[in-house]
């Protein structure tokens, strides 16, 4: 078994996130949104990781209000 990685006890939002694929980068930028209206916290604006080409991976993290950690996220162009 892995460890989180900072080095605490596994539990609810420590050692594991659940990602949600999205068809458009303006739904990873709405649900993002939502979340934090609803109470959750940002963990990572929406926003292109690395290069922004054909494969360019564009994603929001947030956390809900059980501390789960989040990923909404589009591969593609924009």
């Amino acid at each position: 078994m892995t460890r989180p990685y900072d080095g605490q006890p596994m539990h609810a939002g420590n050692g594991h996130m659940a990602a949600i694929v999205v068809d458009e980068r303006a739904k990873v930028d709405a649900l993002h949104a939502k979340a934090l209206q609803l109470g959750g916290t940002c963990e990572g604006t929406p926003g292109v990781r690395g290069d922004d080409g054909d494969q360019a991976f564009y994603a929001a993290y947030f956390r809900d209000l059980d501390g789960n950690k989040l990923c909404a996220f589009r591969i593609g162009p924009a």
